[in-house]
């Protein structure tokens, strides 16, 4: 049965459609938030797994096999000029705090330039973009929520 549609038509009511992934169409298993399993981890600074994601220079410090499929976690270091286009998640939501340097953020059409421990968040459906201006590299720490994003980057 279409999931969207047994909601849609069910007397069950506010309960189902309010939990989580339900209200987004995810289709989640029980163990999907399953904390149980999870276990402490420490990463150090150079340790993570690095990507090249469109000129995107990023560590990922944690994954969804870490966390319970909660969050992942990355760091971009990235060269003046750099950055990544507009564009739309439909099932994560992005946090962007800047370390080093200057990045000019683009969500939900207002423009803004985060400077050191500065921090936007760009809710999923929501068009964003950054680019690192300035003549100095930057290093900005990113999660997104749940997690997932990470395999399209791999």
């Amino acid at each position: 049965m279409d999931r969207k549609k047994f909601i849609k038509t069910s007397g069950i009511g506010l309960g189902i459609v309010l939990t989580p992934g339900l209200l987004s169409g995810q289709n989640l298993k029980p163990e999907t938030y399953n904390t149980n399993s999870v276990k402490p981890k420490i990463i150090k600074d150079s340790e993570g797994e690095i990507l090249n994601v469109i000129g995107d220079i990023q560590t990922h410090k944690l994954i969804g096999s870490d966390t319970g499929n909660q969050i992942v976690e990355w760091v971009d270091n990235v060269e003046p000029g750099v950055g990544i286009p507009p564009h739309i998640h439909t099932k994560e939501d992005e946090i962007f705090r800047v370390i080093k340097g200057q990045i000019e953020i683009m969500v939900d059409g207002k423009v803004t330039v985060l400077n050191e421990g500065d921090v936007a968040f760009a809710p999923k459906n929501i068009p964003h973009s950054w680019k690192v201006i300035g003549t100095e590299k930057a290093k900005m720490i990113t999660s997104a929520f749940p997690a997932g994003i990470e395999i399209m980057f791999q």
